[in-house]
């Protein structure tokens, strides 16, 4: 991996235009036929690939299972051990919460308990948005402050809202309530730092609050809290890479994390079709487009397989009107793989698809995992992708003399 400082001295601005594609989770594991990206039809994806070249790449490290925030900071070039963003912080800035430094965020899940206070949906049958809502105005009227912290709530998307402990002295380094699993009750707030015990009682305190104010709701009566965090620090990518990027994404916590790292965040619809329409309206405006695809890892958790193979093939009808577009640099890949087979994020490497007139072909002709694990690219940390795709617009001038 290359040194920020590197980087930065040899990128320079050019005209050339990159796309980098993500389909959340797009990575699988067989359910018999093959894997999702196996199954789908997808032509033009698989015309991209014979005219580009192929690889894996692993978000952190092989064997670990990343959180959709490292994951995504890898991709954008940022080293994910040295940058670790918290994922209330990232939905929170997702809808445009304004925070301070000694703020403290968590991202929530709605979810369900039965009467041995035994988590059975850690997100309540992925309530509707409006029905969110309903219950943030609940919570909002219960609970303003606890020990003389303002508690600030806003409805997120579907089963997700944020969580705000604004106040002085808070610490937000705290473990997650959400026991990734059903069967068992949630987990405390505990403190992973003794800067951080005050904070917790006081979480500790809102769950309470809040468990007692959603009792006789149904199927949301609980919550679960994740990504416990305060703002952090990273350089603008036009600071490191002299690019000037936007992101299209319908999820908050994306737009949150785009924001972050400095992209310019396009309004768009909720579509996939409108989110190609947005890239389109926009091309002239930006060299750098991060184009993010949820839908495939919602279905992988659900473990629906036929309806992540359906998003794939969506997108795919998307990649004419792309190409029309005439970017230099295309890039199809996953943050994580998200397999229908286990119902959530996994270890396994991404498949990645780079397409440019700079390429070495490889011979391969499908994007799929098993292509990807044969690509001229070989398999590296996604860390990597950003030099790549800058080297390829022809982005990066030469290393020494």
């Amino acid at each position: 991996m290359i040194p920020q400082e590197i980087m930065k001295s040899l990128s320079v601005s050019t005209p050339s235009k990159i796309v980098l594609l993500v389909l959340d989770g797009v990575g699988g594991l067989s359910m018999g036929d093959g894997t999702a990206l196996e199954v789908a039809r997808t032509p033009y994806l698989d015309n991209l690939a014979a005219e580009g070249t192929l690889r894996l790449t692993d978000p952190i490290s092989p064997g670990i299972t990343p959180g959709s925030g490292p994951a995504h900071v890898s991709l954008f070039g940022y080293d994910p051990i040295r940058y670790q963003i918290g994922r209330g912080i990232l939905e929170a800035t997702g809808i445009n919460m304004k925070l301070g430094p000694d703020d403290v965020a968590g991202r929530g899940n709605f979810a369900s308990m039965d009467e041995n206070d035994l988590i059975t949906d850690r997100r309540a049958g992925r309530i509707s948005t409006d029905e969110n809502r309903r219950l943030v105005k609940i919570l909002k009227k219960e609970i303003r402050e606890i020990d003389g912290v303002e508690v600030i709530i806003q409805s997120v998307k579907e089963h997700r809202f944020v969580v705000v402990f604004r106040g002085k002295l808070l610490d937000g380094r705290m473990a997650d309530t959400d026991p990734q699993a059903t069967g068992v009750k949630s987990l405390d707030p505990v403190s992973l730092d003794p800067a951080a015990e005050d904070t917790a009682a006081i979480v500790k305190k809102f769950i309470e609050r809040a468990n007692q104010a959603l009792k006789d709701e149904r199927p949301a009566n609980t919550m679960l809290l994740r990504g416990f965090s305060q703002l952090p620090h990273l350089p603008p990518m036009e600071e490191l890479f002299h690019l000037n990027p936007a992101a299209i994404a319908t999820y908050p916590m994306y737009r949150g994390l785009a924001g972050l790292v400095g992209m310019e965040i396009l309004e768009t619809g909720e579509t996939i079709l409108s989110e190609f329409q947005t890239l389109k309206e926009n091309w002239s405006r930006f060299d750098f487009f991060f184009v993010h695809i949820k839908k495939t890892d919602s279905y992988g958790e659900d473990g629906n397989f036929k309806k992540k193979v359906e998003i794939i093939e969506e997108v795919d009808r998307m990649i004419p009107g792309l190409i029309e577009l005439e970017p230099d640099v295309i890039a199809v890949t996953g943050d994580h793989s998200t397999p229908c087979l286990l119902k959530g994020h996994s270890w396994h490497p991404n498949p990645l698809l780079l397409w440019s007139k700079y390429v070495r072909r490889d011979g391969l002709k499908h994007f799929t995992e098993t292509d990807c694990a044969r690509g001229g690219l070989g398999r590296h940390p996604a860390m990597d992708v950003m030099p790549l795709l800058l080297a390829n617009a022809l982005k990066l001038e030469k290393f020494g003399a």
